[in-house]
């Protein structure tokens, strides 16, 4: 469609254009520009990169990794899925929660957490030893494969299980009726219909483990990691190098890239649509496979579980120091974090407030323009603001400084670039659900409503925004949830004074403080449950279902 000059949306448009021209590809063109600049006389970012034993091992280290996690991942979601989706077993119902423990614990108290259990003087690895057990250190690749796969292997446990009970059970069927035996019929025609929700779910794991921040810096020991290292290289006081910055996030950014554009790929090439089908029916068990089934599930409920259940209890522990004394409660963690130390948590509920709040105003606009006023324009900015699905952030953090570090618009040191961080890094998400129902809403309400004489402007606000009321509800849960729990992107941001609670969570985790850091832990998960519980008792929204 062509652009009408006089039209309120092609101005409109013009405005968010500009906005995400100088707030978001401004940082990430600064990115990609500065790993040119010189290096104090070496040359290129680019020249140090390659040259520098240490960097060429991050990235090998950093690709590993996620091909580990994912493997690992894959192994224990995709059978889960399929156990959960085509049998009834004792206990089926409480693998529903899995995805919603993964969405309320942030990844820097699962690194603690874990650490409580498994570290160098973890509870458990005593108890382990005491009766003759010993693990590797969870310091490295243990800690950091064991970690991971427990948070990720639910995105292939919701992918598998969406694409197996979308599967027309009449296929399976009509291959067993021509002879074919139960197992090779599922290898032969269900395998590929799930095989590109399976492969999609794998890349999409691979680029979380290798933008991850959080994991890698606490658990990562001598691992050399790239996002350590962007990281390190960022906040060193002592060897600070604005190119070598750039160019370490330029390779995480374009590691980033090459999976998404593969993940896009396979997921076009990979749909297959059933206008008719039967939805197969669980088969229900008993005796020995109910209690195996039952058995597996529980094992992978518990050790999700873990992490929760380990930062309540350090929560009311009493601590001398870096000393947990377990099985010694106290409230004093909750009264210093609540009473003496709030800042981290005022923080945390202002700016993701304001984060939130604004990042849903530009998701409806977006949203409603990229939907229904279909123009170049509109497809210019449906690109753009894909672009931060492709940066971790450290890399945006980074952007952030060099672009916004003095010049026209100073942000560094001030609160408004932690908020930017925020917006920039949720807005996809957002702008996905808050565009979910403009599918479903008919061009000819809107034309009903200008043809009696109201102006376009007034329609959107009066007829289209309240039918997207919903839909946004649910972005900004999504928004909230992830904000107040992000890390990577804050904390090369911040400065002294604006700490949010994943900030000081890490900071107590660096002092050995876990009492403390599980204090702050427990307030952020109820701050993040909340708003949940909320909107799905308001929306009447069954998240979670394990109905099939």
């Amino acid at each position: 469609m062509s652009v009408d000059l006089r039209s309120i949306w092609t101005w409109l448009s013009l405005a968010l254009l500009a906005l995400l021209v100088v707030f978001m590809l401004y940082p990430v063109a600064n990115i990609f520009y500065g790993s040119f600049g010189v290096d104090g006389g070496k040359g290129s970012g680019w020249a140090t990169l390659i040259g520098d034993p240490k960097y060429v091992r991050a990235i090998g280290n950093t690709i590993l990794l996620g091909v580990l996690v994912t493997i690992a991942a894959l192994a224990v979601g995709v059978p889960l899925a399929y156990l959960s989706a085509r049998y009834d077993f004792p206990g089926k119902g409480i693998v529903s929660i899995l995805p919603i423990i993964t969405l309320v614990t942030p990844e820097v108290i699962v690194a603690q957490t874990w650490l409580m259990l498994l570290g160098n003087n973890g509870l458990l690895r005593r108890w382990l030893l005491e009766v003759g057990v010993t693990l590797p250190s969870f310091y490295g690749w243990f800690g950091l494969v064991a970690a991971m796969t427990f948070i990720y292997y639910t995105y292939a446990y919701i992918g598998t299980l969406a694409a197996i009970r979308g599967f027309d059970v009449q296929l399976e069927e009509a291959a067993q009726s021509l002879g074919t035996s139960p197992v090779r019929s599922r290898w032969k025609v269900l395998l590929p219909v799930v095989l590109p929700s399976v492969l999609a779910s794998a890349l999409l794991i691979f680029t979380l483990v290798v933008g991850n921040f959080a994991l890698a810096m606490i658990l990562g020991g001598r691992v050399e990691l790239l996002s350590v290292m962007t990281y390190q290289a960022a906040v060193s006081e002592t060897s600070a190098n604005p190119v070598l910055q750039s160019t370490l996030a330029s390779v995480s950014t374009a590691l980033v890239m090459i999976v998404l554009f593969a993940q896009r790929w396979i997921v076009s090439r990979g749909r297959f649509e059933v206008t008719q089908g039967r939805v197969a029916r669980p088969a229900r068990l008993s005796g020995l496979a109910a209690g195996l089934f039952a058995l597996v599930g529980g094992a992978v409920v518990l050790i999700s579980l873990m992490p929760l259940m380990a930062v309540i209890a350090g929560a009311f522990t009493r601590a001398r120091g870096p000393v947990m004394r377990w099985g010694e409660w106290t409230t004093a963690n909750l009264e210093r974090v609540l009473i003496n130390a709030p800042g981290p948590m005022v923080n945390t509920l202002t700016y993701a407030a304001a984060a939130t709040a604004i990042a849903i105003v530009l998701s409806a606009l977006l949203g409603y323009l990229i939907v229904k006023r279909n123009n170049a324009l509109t497809m210019t900015l449906d690109y753009l603001t894909a672009i931060p699905l492709a940066l971790s952030g450290t890399a945006l953090g980074i952007g952030l400084i060099h672009a916004f570090n003095g010049g026209w618009l100073p942000l560094t040191g001030t609160a408004a670039i932690i908020v930017l961080a925020y917006i920039i890094r949720r807005l996809p998400f957002g702008l996905r659900n808050a565009s979910s129902t403009l599918y479903n809403i008919p061009r000819s309400i809107e034309e009903a409503s200008v043809s009696l004489g109201v102006p376009p402007g007034r329609t959107f606000l009066r007829v289209v925004l309240p039918l997207m009321v919903p839909a946004l509800a649910a972005a900004a849960v999504l928004t909230w949830t992830t904000t107040v729990a992000e890390l990577s992107a804050s904390i090369i941001v911040y400065s002294g004074g604006r700490e949010t609670m994943p900030i000081q969570i890490f900071k107590l985790i660096d002092s050995n403080l876990m009492a403390q850091a599980s204090a702050y832990g427990l307030i952020l998960i109820a701050v993040i449950v909340v708003p949940i519980v909320v909107a799905t008792k308001l929306f009447r929204v069954d998240l979670f279902s394990s109905r099939s």
